[in-house]
């Protein structure tokens, strides 16, 4: 049964940075009612913090797999939270890849609900490069624990994945990270690169913080397979900058930041032009548009803008 442990490495140095939300500069919130701190329930609304998840308990923020079975009807009810099980995730993703690489088969082949991953380099087909199969971009939307993105253990039953034999659009791209560096420098570029190319959103804080958390852990499983050591501490900031990024709080149905809201500006002409006055009306709400980041362009834009 795979846990997440907030307190282990490489989690425990990077939580705060972990808990960002990079559109409102705060915190991402639980944006669940399924919480309670010191016998209270937690509001929806508050946001996850260091002190809170320590006076949660021990290991406060667990898999779908790892809460009881009420909890994950109560949340299923409630939110339509569904994870889809490991063999699903791996034939969903092997379509893509057929579609991109023109062939079926080419991580791997499956056989019912079991995989046999394939052997030897993977080839490119002609005027397609490997480069460019790190750079495409891919989404998971309502990703929960991001299993079509990194497939540390089945979201379905929580049994962990050896490395070789992982099956998310991430694990893809670090094969073939792997196959063509030679050398450290040229794979700590192509791996930033192919995390950066990865994306996706989620509406429920918990999830989305275990999401993270499985891609940054995923990071350091091939780092410490492929260079056989341990991210330094720049490595880690690094790389949780862009996970933060990429991996990020939403309402897919309005591209908003679930259940926050800023006061909508006022504004009156005046002999002076428009001037910011104390209202007679209650003022209006309007909603935080999200904000991804364009990492060729190395700029942030907001997601409704570039979904369109």
């Amino acid at each position: 049964m795979c846990v997440i442990d907030l307190n282990s490495f490489p989690v425990k140095p990077v939580l705060k940075y972990l808990l960002q939300d990079k559109t409102t500069k705060e915190n991402i919130i639980f944006a669940t009612d399924t919480y309670t701190v010191d016998g209270y329930p937690v509001d929806q609304t508050e946001q996850i913090t260091e002190d809170l998840l320590r006076r949660m308990g021990e290991n406060p923020i667990q898999p779908r797999c790892a809460k009881s079975r009420q909890e994950q009807a109560d949340r299923t009810r409630k939110n339509a939270e569904v994870f889809t099980p490991v063999w699903i995730c791996n034939k969903m993703n092997n379509s893509l890849d057929t579609e991109w690489f023109g062939r079926e088969n080419v991580f791997n082949t499956e056989n019912d609900r079991e995989w046999v991953p394939t052997e030897g380099r993977i080839d490119f087909p002609e005027r397609l490069t490997w480069q460019q199969y790190i750079d495409s971009t891919r989404l998971e939307i309502t990703c929960g624990e991001a299993p079509f993105l990194v497939s540390r253990y089945d979201a379905a039953d929580g049994s962990s994945i050896e490395l070789s034999r992982r099956i998310g659009m991430l694990d893809r791209k670090m094969r073939i990270v792997n196959e063509n560096t030679d050398n450290e420098e040229d794979w700590l570029k192509w791996t930033y690169r192919a995390f950066q190319s990865v994306y996706g959103y989620e509406y429920q804080g918990d999830n989305l913080l275990i999401a993270r958390v499985n891609i940054l852990m995923s990071f350091v499983d091939y780092m410490s397979k492929r260079l056989n050591r341990e991210p330094t501490a720049a490595e880690l900031r690094k790389m949780t900058n862009i996970i933060c990024w990429n991996i990020w709080q939403m309402d897919g149905l309005t591209g908003m930041v679930p259940l926050r809201t800023r006061d909508a500006e006022v504004r009156q002409e005046t002999l002076f032009g428009f001037a910011g006055i104390e209202p007679e009306e209650p003022v209006a709400q309007e909603g935080i548009p999200c904000r991804v980041f364009d990492w060729k362009g190395n700029k942030s834009a907001e997601y409704n803008s570039i979904k369109r």
